[in-house]
């Protein structure tokens, strides 16, 4: 099977995730044939189903793939937060089953070409970060990093400190021929 995602994509795009520190990432991936694509998401959720991890196409446009590579349980967790709930029902959301929010996103996605601002729960940002961008835009923002910060700056500027140095490790790890299944943390 020819891979369509290199595992250096979802290193240098993952990191967090993998390492089990963050719910989910996203990538762009180019694809000469949409069947392998699937089929190389198929081998990547074999190898890390078993790590608690997925990885799905969120759509497919122009012979690229937005890949989303996430966390079962943590995505779970953090759909149940109150915040969360609420700003998914105002956006459409019947529910918060993981599965089924998941279904509705590729939905929005793929009907329109922009992002649906509520993406950023699915990617394990603050709930009250999403929602501040949701209401002031890029205006009003206290940092600017892995998101636009609109609530506990301290804090975010703590995680993309955590988030920069494990990609770092994963990266020259990667480098050192270790496979992204020995740098996948089960959980």
């Amino acid at each position: 099977m020819v891979k369509q995602i290199p595992e250096e994509l979802l290193v240098r795009h993952c990191s967090p995730t993998l390492a089990g520190m963050k719910t989910g990432n996203m990538f762009s991936c180019p694809f000469a044939d949409e069947g392998e694509m699937i089929d190389s998401m198929r081998h990547w959720n074999r190898m890390f189903g078993k790590k608690g991890l997925r990885v799905l196409p969120l759509r497919f446009r122009d012979n690229r793939a937005l890949v989303y590579v996430y966390r079962i349980s943590r995505l779970s967790r953090d759909l149940e937060d109150d915040t969360a709930c609420r700003l998914l029902r105002k956006r459409g959301y019947e529910t918060v089953i993981p599965e089924l929010c998941i279904a509705r996103l590729i939905t929005k996605l793929r009907a329109c070409g922009e992002f649906p601002h509520e993406i950023g729960l699915f990617l394990g940002y603050p709930p009250e970060d999403v929602c501040g961008f949701i209401e002031n835009g890029a205006k009003g923002c206290k940092l600017t990093g892995c998101w636009k910060v609109y609530g506990n700056e301290d804090r975010a500027r703590r995680i993309f400190a955590r988030y920069k140095k494990c990609t770092d490790i994963y990266t020259a790890q990667f480098a050192r021929e270790r496979s992204v299944d020995r740098l996948t943390v089960a959980g």
